[in-house]
């Protein structure tokens, strides 16, 4: 039955393929925004920001805020206890 099957499915393989290139392009594009290094690189640049005065304290807390929840659940995906809901 699998070969009747790949065969009747053959014209949908197009179709197919380009979601598993879908699916890889949103795993990397996932790994790269929850890699903690990008993460604390981020934190650093918008702590610069506030320094230099490009930001008020209100937009810092609020980014800094985002960062770290990311930067949470980047380290609980690294252990494997991030069960894939949000807080």
């Amino acid at each position: 039955m699998g070969l009747i099957s790949e065969v009747l499915l053959l014209p949908f393989a197009p179709v197919r393929g380009s979601g598993w290139v879908i699916q890889q392009v949103v795993q990397e594009a996932e790994r790269i925004y929850y890699d903690p290094a990008t993460v604390r690189a981020e934190l650093s640049r918008l702590e610069e920001q506030l320094e230099d005065g490009a930001i008020t304290e209100a937009e810092f807390d609020r980014m800094e805020d985002e960062l770290l929840d990311r930067l949470e659940t980047a380290m609980r995906r690294s252990t494997g206890t991030d069960d894939g809901t949000a807080r």
